[in-house]
């Protein structure tokens, strides 16, 4: 499965996903028809999120404050080491929209406003 988002920011979007979130690049393509993209495993290279652009720009409507990607993290530990991370590059826990998230889990939004919540848990 891939989920695919396009943004007119893909070097910081790359940078948030993967330098602050940790997460694995597992492709990537540059000019393929005008757009490039970038690929991420989740947590393997079964399951992907993909960001685009295209040389033309590439408008996304601005997100609500719920929509959500949800990573499940073990511990506080790893949730506060990458918040931490995340804060220091420039992008703060944001309160949730959601009462649900409120409790165990941090919400931070991307470069383009779509928010991220690091949940407390090991899945369903």
């Amino acid at each position: 499965m891939r989920i695919v988002r396009p943004t007119d920011q893909l070097e910081r979007i790359v940078e948030f996903y993967e330098t602050g979130l940790g997460l694995q690049r597992v492709g990537e393509f540059w000019d393929h028809d005008g757009y490039d993209g970038v690929m991420f495993g989740l947590p393997d290279k079964n399951y992907h999120l993909e960001f685009t652009s295209h040389v033309s720009g590439t408008p996304c409507p601005a997100p609500t404050k719920d929509n959500l990607l949800v990573l499940y993290l073990p511990n506080w530990d790893v949730i506060t080491d990458v918040a931490k991370k995340l804060d220091d590059m420039g992008y703060p826990e944001v309160e949730a929209e959601n009462p649900y998230w409120q409790d165990d889990s941090i919400t931070i939004e991307d470069p383009d406003g779509w928010r991220v919540v690091l949940f407390c848990s090991t899945g369903l």
